[in-house]
């Protein structure tokens, strides 16, 4: 399952990141996004959905949402 697929409102665990982009992985995980932290979809926009990561709130593409698995 992916975040596209997740409920507005409910938090997961993230489980793994399937990307091949080192810097894109970087950038993630200096946002808190990395496997075994909770993230939450707060909403689904077009184009991609909107998250939280600890305290901060971001948005993300649909192609990037879909790389993260929970």
């Amino acid at each position: 399952m992916t975040l596209l697929d997740a409920q507005e409102g409910k938090e997961y665990i993230i489980q793994s990141i399937e990307t091949d982009d080192e810097e894109l992985d970087a950038f993630l995980f200096s946002l808190g996004c990395y496997s075994g932290e909770p993230i939450t979809v707060v909403s689904h926009i077009k184009g991609g959905c909107v998250v939280s990561i600890k305290d901060g709130r971001y948005t993300i593409d649909n192609q990037l949402a879909e790389a993260i698995a929970i």
